[in-house]
């Protein structure tokens, strides 16, 4: 982004996740509310994160993206080294909590570079990128629920996936079709995926009322 509050943002959304981040790990119990705001700001941070570093510092796509998988693999192996599973089932403790906000992170980012790299560097487009990363996604599932493949590794072979997916999805949406985009805008595109993010929100804290967990939403 251009101008002030664009070379601000990063800061901004840096600070409003730390504090985002301090309220949701000082629960103890769920708020929905408080752990999904902290994920929309994880999400705007990476991906402010991977654009500052391709935008502002001019550092190439390929390199992002290595650097990022790399970073999001030791965090990975340093969360096993240190707690024998990735299950998000036993985040039962603040220290796996903040191995999976690491995790999240470079997830966000690593997606944001990812998807930019594929759509535009390597000049897939946007709706190819898409179908691509959906595909996998889809793939993914069907390993997991037709051959039984791990729990754990398809969740978050798949969770990993969603990110480049959701980039490629905004650009199209939100690109102008000049550039092989919808046109929609990056607010317009903005709004409706907060519209989508409200209702599923929504939805799963109906659904958690009415089965009576307290469990918190990791």
């Amino acid at each position: 982004a251009e101008g002030g509050l664009g070379d601000d943002a990063l800061p901004l959304a840096a600070a409003a996740l730390l504090a985002a981040l301090a309220v949701q790990l000082r629960a103890r119990r769920c708020i929905p509310s408080v752990y999904w705001l902290a994920v929309v700001l994880v999400s705007v941070s990476g991906t402010l994160l991977t654009d500052g570093l391709t935008d502002g510092l001019g550092v190439s796509l390929f390199v992002s993206t290595g650097g990022f998988a790399l970073a999001l693999a030791a965090t990975f192996a340093a969360w096993y080294a240190s707690e024998r599973t990735l299950s998000i089932h036993t985040i039962t403790t603040r220290r796996r909590e903040l191995f999976y906000w690491a995790a999240i992170l470079f997830t966000f980012a690593l997606g944001t570079a990812a998807g930019d790299l594929a759509a535009e560097q390597l000049g897939l487009g946007y709706a190819p990128s898409a179908l691509m990363f959906g595909g996998m996604i889809a793939a993914v599932a069907v390993a997991h629920y037709a051959f039984r493949a791990n729990a754990v590794l398809a969740f978050w072979a798949a969770y990993v996936l969603t990110r480049p997916f959701g980039a490629s999805l905004g650009d199209l949406l939100s690109q102008p079709r000049e550039a092989g985009g919808l046109g929609l805008g990056t607010v317009g595109t903005s709004a409706a995926f907060l519209a989508v993010i409200l209702a599923l929100v929504a939805l799963l804290g109906a659904g958690t009322r009415r089965d009576g967990r307290a469990a918190r939403p990791t």
